[in-house]
């Protein structure tokens, strides 16, 4: 029978684990990393310019960047016929590359 090990003192704050916990939930799609990936490298993005970039259709794009910008992940604005977005919780992008370094991915 396995004992279960004590868990690694982490040194986290609820407020910490509460935001690295919603920033998870909020991203949890490779669709949705993908988007936060390009916005880091870019200040700011057309869904046309997502799009293509990706290879995924604009509408289901537009589905998943509504909703990171609905949480608060995203900001947009407009740009003639464009919406340009851009990444708004800059703090999402140190999570996402805290995962990238996990030995086992």
């Amino acid at each position: 029978m396995n004992t279960p090990t004590a868990p690694a003192d982490l040194n986290l704050t609820t407020e910490k684990m509460e935001k690295v916990a919603f920033i998870l939930k909020t991203t949890a799609h490779p669709t949705r990393i993908a988007i936060v990936q390009l916005l880091a490298q870019q200040e700011s993005l057309s869904v046309t310019d997502i799009s293509e970039k990706l290879q995924v259709e604009q509408s289901l794009l537009s589905h998943h960047l509504t909703g990171m910008k609905l949480k608060g992940i995203l900001g947009s604005q407009r740009d003639g016929k464009n919406i340009l977005y851009s990444l708004k919780m800059r703090e999402v992008v140190d999570v996402i590359q805290c995962l990238a370094g996990c030995t086992f991915l």
